[in-house]
């Protein structure tokens, strides 16, 4: 079970956002400013998140290793004493690959604690000024993936998924787009279904662009979006109504409800 650590002798999972060093957060930047080891994947972390390493530090890009050997590297930090930060891009327990991780960790004695992070779902959300919950449109959110070498399990298709009408971010799947809105449409979903589409967002020369599910394939194509990209698929944008939250008619504990005049 992850717990809070001394930082000394242990590992830090930490969650890094989507690329923009400042939507680290508060521990997320501590942690990977003390750390005596800074393992990162190199094609998907931000370089100016692990610019945040201090010097003197091992910052080791993990790509190339496998996972026996990124495995190694933590213990011998944490056995020595050390603080290793184990950094992985967005949120690590979304399509992080912590759990195996965590397992040889746990195996071996080693403490470890997991700091989340800014999942790209979130960023983009925020960089469309959109929401994913419009009142009495939709108030679930669908966080998936279209089936590639990993294989969805049963009842999780991206066609199944869609038939709920709910949003949903899709990640992971910007390689095979025409199956993507092939899924969606399949689903029930209109060929109007607008589609946020944002690839690597918070790193240099990010894209954004707004599709629906029919131009999706044709615009992910035409600008050149491959990994890193994430869709967000809005059945509701535009079409919830008020809240009730601030409705002068609606009481809560904090404020009484109101006739109007």
């Amino acid at each position: 079970m992850s717990e809070p650590l001394s930082l000394n002798g242990g590992v830090a999972f930490v969650g890094a956002g989507p690329g923009d060093p400042e939507l680290l957060t508060v521990k997320a930047a501590r942690i990977i400013g003390q750390a005596d080891l800074v393992l990162y994947a190199g094609s998907l972390v931000s370089p100016g998140v692990v610019a945040l390493a201090r010097a003197g530090a091992q910052v080791v890009d993990s790509a190339p290793l496998s996972l026996e050997e990124t495995h190694a590297l933590l213990v011998a930090t944490a056995r020595q004493g050390g603080l290793a930060a184990r950094v992985h891009t967005g949120d690590p327990s979304l399509y992080g690959a912590v759990s195996e991780q965590i397992r040889l960790l746990v195996a071996d004695g080693i403490p470890y604690t997991v700091v989340p992070g800014v999942t790209s779902a979130a960023a983009a959300a925020a960089a469309f000024g959109v929401s994913f919950t419009e009142p009495e449109a939709t108030q679930t959110l669908i966080l998936t993936r279209q089936a590639g070498r990993t294989p969805m399990p049963p009842g999780e298709s991206l066609r199944e998924l869609a038939r709920h009408g709910a949003s949903m971010a899709v990640y992971l799947s910007a390689g095979d787009p025409e199956g993507v809105a092939q899924a969606l449409s399949e689903g029930g979903l209109p060929g109007s279904t607008p589609v946020a589409v944002a690839h690597r967002l918070g790193w240099p020369g990010e894209k954004r662009r707004l599709a629906t599910v029919d131009t999706l394939a044709q615009t992910v194509r035409a600008e050149g979006m491959d990994r890193q990209t994430v869709f967000l698929v809005l059945p509701g944008l535009g079409r919830g109504t008020a809240s009730k939250l601030y409705d002068p008619s609606f009481g809560h504990g904090f404020r009484p409800a109101r006739e109007d005049d």
